[in-house]
C-alpha cells in the first residue's frame, strides 16, 4: 500500500527543491526518503528507480523553464527575443543549481524529459526564424546559443567571473549583442 500523502509529484517537486539546496548529483532514492521521514522502499510505489527520479526532476525543471521562456517570448522578435530567452535561462539557472544541473543529463529521447528538451528546441528555432537563417544553419545556430548559454552560466554560477575588473552583467549584455551579430550576419555554408 503506497504511504498516504506520498505521489510521484509530491517526489519529484521534494526532490527538485532538494536538488537546489544539496546540488542534483546528491539527490538519490535514499536522501530524498530521509526528507520524507520514510524508508526508500516506501518511494518505490511513485517512482520506479533512481534515474526515473532524475529524469522527472530534469522534465520538470526544462517544463519550468520553457512556460518562462514562453512568457519571456511573447511578443519579441530578434534581438529583443534573443535577449529575453537568454535573460530567462541564465535567471532560472542562478535561482534553481540544482534543477538547472538536472537539465543537463543525457536523456532517453522516449523519455517524457525529451519532449520537454525538444520545447526548448523549438522555441529557439522560433527565435532563429526572426534572423531568417535557413533550416540547416539553424541547427548549428541552436547549439551555438546553447553553447553560449551554458558556458556563460555554468563558469558564473562556479564563481570563476568574479575575479575579473569587468563587471559580469556587463559581460553577458555585451555576449549577447555579439550574439546578436552573429546571428545577422550568419556566414554563408
Amino acid at each position: 500500500m503506497a504511504r498516504a500523502g506520498l505521489t510521484a509529484e509530491r517526489l519529484t517537486r521534494a526532490a527538485a527543491d532538494l536538488a537546489d539546496e544539496i546540488g542534483f548529483q546528491n539527490v538519490t532514492v535514499s536522501a530524498l526518503a530521509r526528507a520524507f521521514d520514510v524508508k526508500p522502499a516506501a518511494l518505490y510505489a511513485h517512482v520506479k528507480d533512481a534515474q526515473d527520479l532524475r529524469e522527472r526532476v530534469a522534465e520538470l525543471a526544462l517544463t519550468e523553464l520553457a512556460d518562462r521562456a514562453a512568457a519571456a517570448l511573447a511578443g519579441r522578435a530578434g534581438k529583443d527575443a534573443l535577449v529575453a530567452f537568454a535573460n530567462t535561462y541564465r535567471d532560472y539557472a542562478k535561482e534553481h543549481p540544482g534543477r538547472y544541473a538536472a537539465m543537463q543529463i543525457d536523456l532517453d529521447p522516449d523519455a517524457a524529459a525529451a519532449g520537454a528538451a525538444r520545447r526548448h528546441a523549438e522555441m529557439t528555432r522560433a527565435i532563429l526564424r526572426g534572423y531568417e537563417l535557413p533550416d540547416p544553419d539553424q541547427t548549428d545556430a541552436v547549439r551555438l546559443l546553447g553553447g553560449a548559454f551554458h558556458g556563460y552560466v555554468s563558469l558564473e554560477t562556479a564563481g570563476l567571473f568574479h575575479h575579473h575588473p569587468r563587471d559580469v552583467d556587463t559581460s553577458w549584455s555585451r555576449a549577447l549583442d555579439a550574439l546578436d551579430v552573429v546571428l545577422r550576419h550568419w556566414p554563408p555554408a
